[in-house]
């Protein structure tokens, strides 16, 4: 009835197939004997070919199936023969190492970025198809991708400035465990630029070459076609002219298709189209400096950006949240759609707990509806039994939205209206009508694996298939001869036995030895296969093991009449799987809605507004804020038009790093919609953040301090906007005192032609020149404070990780750092006497010149007018008062310049 899971394949069959699926070249360095293991298939089968689909042109479209077939297949070849090309796998020999099978997706080594674990959230199940125009369209590049636990075929194209940059960080948030591209991205070992930024940024991340034939855009566009359910057809508009993303696609789709043994069913998936314009852009390397997801010192912690925020319930809610970290919305009237809902979250607690309450009961929308839209090619035991599992799992998630329509019913915001909108289609009720009429009312999703079991076999309502139901009868009398054996065996030896279950084990016998004296001091001869686990004794005997036979033999049965009955169930709902769709859109988003606003509940957060001025009142650091023991303090923010590059001083260990930090964190709350850790918040919204902290030395690319900062700058000049936030840490370091200033300069220079807001961290003070040269710049520094301890004399610095303005007076604050360390003191004495004299001679030549501070004062006063003028909500009295505050600041500053060197003359 059922084919075997595993079938051994001679020497002649592999080769035959390894022929006929010569679509396929793989490289895997040092990946020897693992396998792959996607969805719900099993290691074993899901990389085997059909008997009937190798057998026919490759090149033809995914067959589209409208119900499943019954009949049984034979199962084909080995995965290692499928997808390793011996003709093609030269190309890779520059990577190193032999072609070998691909990692599964939950080993090491399958998680992106790094060999270490990225994210408890995104478990490795994402696929990645990429492909690169060439000759005049070279830089034009099309990328799709699958999450193997989530029905949806994400479509994007890159062709403006910084392609190959925003390529590399949709990648790096995608966390793929294989990507995909054309053959003749590495042709004889001379890769494109693409293919070398992919592998040099994902060593640890499975590649495979495909014929650059599949990757078509016509068969593309004929998938998304017959595979988009109708309720997303409008992304057909968006994509019939991206032609590389639909050459991606068509790779894509067809990978899937030999790689999961399986089809996806006629109009059943969500295909969506996101530009990268959509969301602000942060790089890998700035969300790696920020924490965004992973803690640089502890990957298991959850000192991040995202365990501050994650209070979600659901793995949907978990995705989303993580996605919208890494991406943050740019357009503002979806940024306070978003505030709404929170705000009127916070403000009713019946609609929070209601809400709070319904959701946490949600078992994974995206991943059960990933299995759903899916038809094996096929029918196996596990097949069965996994499809009859789902079918459950679609009944409790249907039951649960009356649940949520109650909780959203009195809601008054426009998002959660919206929500509350889609949850009252009544085509939900009529789907569990549909389910209601083939799977018992009581059946229901419960844990355990007895449970569950038994939930399987009676799944399926009486007198609907009369075979089924004789198994059924079989199994349960089965069952009780069982637990009659278990009685009598306890009557013959005097012992409390009891009847367990396990899913390895199946039934078998248990019992306690607690006050319970043994025959003989040990277990009769009978019972075999002995486990202890402390006085607990597990066993089982010959006539219970051939029980067990029986009881699985009658569970095959049930499984294949259910599952046949199951699938022409499944084969109706597929009309209307776009509801579901939006069932786990609506759970996701409300869980995403949820977390934020429990976050708010533990610390005090405010509601942020957007303007085109950067300004936050006593700003907090939000992840500091959370580790136990610490109460980092507050610091003030203020980056405008008109001063829109910042310089800050401060010595060693005075905070400038995590103030830095603090302020692009807050700038990604707000954007993803969360309120952010501060008395009050402005934010301009920022189309890309950028980030270039300190650095060590990498070994594994030969690459130096020096280095790796100029490639960061050098990234960071090439892409940034006027949109852009800027932040830049310890610049110049790596090398000499005299070029390290240098390069601060011109990059300062080149940085101060944007209208980006920067904030600029240095230990040069030099650099605090520029306030005297450009009316934009502000200098800002961390002060400390110096006492005296009363019986030494010896001075202390105290930290107060407060920020002021000006330049910081401080000088030499390395060498009290190395006073602190083991170095002769005369070494010291020596170094603070040369640097005083080169300070003095660097003080001497530093003048302020009168005419650039009174053209300072005028710009500062025609941009704070501009401001006024764009973002006012004054009153016409307040205006007045502020006006006449502007008229005295700006006459102070003119004072402070001291006389014209034009109005001295006349007077002379």
């Amino acid at each position: 009835m059922f084919s075997s899971s595993t079938e051994e394949v001679s020497a002649g069959d592999a080769s035959e197939c390894g022929q006929t699926w010569g679509l396929w070249s793989v490289d895997r360095s040092g990946q020897n004997n693992e396998t792959t293991s996607y969805g719900p298939a099993s290691a074993s089968s899901s990389l085997q070919s059909l008997n009937e689909g190798s057998s026919s042109s490759s090149h033809d479209l995914p067959r589209i199936a409208s119900g499943p077939s019954h009949s049984s297949f034979r199962i084909g070849r080995t995965a290692s023969s499928l997808l390793v090309s011996t003709s093609d796998s030269a190309s890779f020999r520059s990577r190193g190492g032999t072609p070998g099978l691909r990692r599964t997706p939950g080993s090491a080594g399958a998680t992106g970025t790094s060999c270490s674990s990225g994210s408890t959230t995104a478990s490795a199940s994402v696929i990645v198809a990429v492909v690169e125009g060439r000759g005049l369209a070279r830089g034009e590049i099309g990328m799709a991708s699958v999450n193997l636990k989530c029905p949806e075929l994400v479509l994007s194209q890159f062709a403006d400035t910084g392609t190959y940059a925003k390529v590399i960080t949709k990648i790096h948030i995608l966390v793929p465990v294989e990507i995909l591209m054309p053959d003749t991205a590495s042709e004889k070992g001379k890769g494109t630029k693409l293919f070398k930024l992919i592998t040099e940024n994902f060593p640890c991340v499975a590649f495979t070459a495909i014929q650059r034939k599949y990757f078509n855009e016509r068969k593309g566009l004929e998938y998304i076609q017959q595979l988009c359910a109708p309720e997303f057809g409008t992304v057909l508009m968006e994509v019939q002219a991206k032609y590389y993303c639909l050459a991606a696609a068509a790779a894509l789709l067809k990978y899937l298709e030999f790689l999961q043994n399986s089809v996806y069913a006629a109009k059943s998936l969500k295909v969506s189209f996101k530009g990268s314009e959509q969301t602000a852009m942060i790089d890998s390397a700035s969300a790696t400096n920020l924490e965004l997801v992973v803690n640089n010192r502890d990957h298991r912690s959850e000192h991040t950006l995202l365990g501050v925020l994650n209070h979600t319930k659901t793995p949907g809610g978990a995705r989303r949240l993580r996605s919208n970290i890494l991406e943050p919305l740019v357009d503002v009237d979806t940024i306070n759609i978003r505030l709404d809902s929170i705000q009127e979250l916070l403000q009713d607690e019946e609609l929070f707990f209601g809400l709070k309450n319904a959701i946490g009961h949600f078992l994974d929308i995206d991943q059960l509806l990933s299995v759903l839209v899916q038809i094996p090619k096929q029918e196996t035991v596990q097949v069965a039994e996994a499809k009859i599992t789902h079918v459950i799992q679609l009944k409790h998630t249907l039951d649960l939205v009356p649940r949520l329509r109650i909780a959203l019913k009195n809601c008054n915001t426009a998002l959660l209206k919206a929500y509350s909108t889609t949850l009252e289609d009544n085509r939900f009720d009529m789907i569990l009508e549909q389910i209601k009429t083939v799977i018992n009312h009581d059946t229901t999703y419960l844990k355990g694996s007895l449970n569950m079991r038994t939930q399987k076999c009676y799944a399926v309502r009486p007198n609907i298939n009369e075979f089924l139901d004789i198994a059924r009868r079989a199994y349960t009398e089965i069952v009780d001869d069982i637990a009659g054996l278990v009685n009598q065996l306890g009557e013959k030896y005097g012992l409390p036995l009891r009847t367990s279950f396990s899913t390895a084990r199946g039934f078998f016998i248990q019992v306690k030895l607690e006050g319970v004296v043994l025959p003989e001091g040990k277990l009769p001869s009978e019972f075999i296969k002995v486990t202890k686990q402390r006085n607990n004794y597990g066993f089982t005997t010959a006539d219970l093991m051939k029980m067990n036979g029986r009881c699985d033999e009658a569970l095959r049965e049930i499984f294949h009449m259910s599952y046949v009955v199951t699938c022409q169930l499944l084969s109706t709902i597929h009309e209307h799987i776009h509801c579901l769709y939006k069932l786990s859109d609506a759970v996701s988003m409300l869980d995403m809605l949820l977390s934020l606003a429990n976050a708010c509940t533990i610390s005090d957060y405010v509601r942020p507004e957007f303007t085109d001025t950067l300004a936050i009142k006593q700003g907090r650091h939000p992840i500091l804020e959370r580790m136990a023991g610490q109460q980092p303090v507050s610091n003030n923010s203020y980056i405008s038009e008109g001063s829109n590059f910042v310089v800050i001083t401060g010595p060693n260990m005075s905070g400038k790093s995590t103030y830095l930090k603090q302020v692009a964190l807050c700038q990604i709350m707000a954007q993803i919609g969360s309120f952010v850790p501060a008395e009050y918040a402005s934010i301009r919204v920022a189309d890309q953040i950028f980030t270039r902290i300190g650095v060590d030395d990498d070994f594994e690319t030969n690459s130096s301090t020096f280095m790796l900062e100029m490639k960061e700058i050098s990234y960071i000049i090439h892409n940034a906007s006027d949109r852009s936030l800027i932040i830049i840490d310890e610049l110049g370091r790596g090398t000499s005192a005299e070029e390290g200033i240098g390069i601060c300069h011109s990059v300062c220079e080149f940085l101060l032609s944007l209208k980006a807001f920067t904030l600029f961290a240095t230990h040069f003070l030099e650099l605090c020149q520029l306030e005297s040269l450009y009316p934009n710049v502000e200098n800002q520094h961390m002060e400390v404070q110096h006492t005296r301890s009363g019986d030494t004399g010896a001075e202390r610095v105290v930290y107060t990780y407060l920020l002021n303005r000006g330049c910081s007076e401080e000088r030499h604050y390395g060498l009290r750092a190395a006073e602190m360390t083991t170095i002769p003191s005369s070494i010291i004495q020596e170094a603070r006497a040369i640097a005083c004299k080169v300070s003095q001679q660097l003080l001497a030549k530093h003048q302020r010149d009168p005419e650039t501070q009174r053209q300072r004062a005028v710009y500062h006063l025609a941009t704070r007018l501009l401001q006024a003028a764009r973002n006012s909500r004054l009153d016409p009295d307040s205006l007045r008062m502020y006006l006449k505050g502007l008229k005295k600041q700006y006459e102070a500053e003119l004072q402070a310049a001291g006389p014209s060197e034009s109005i001295d003359a006349e007077e002379e």
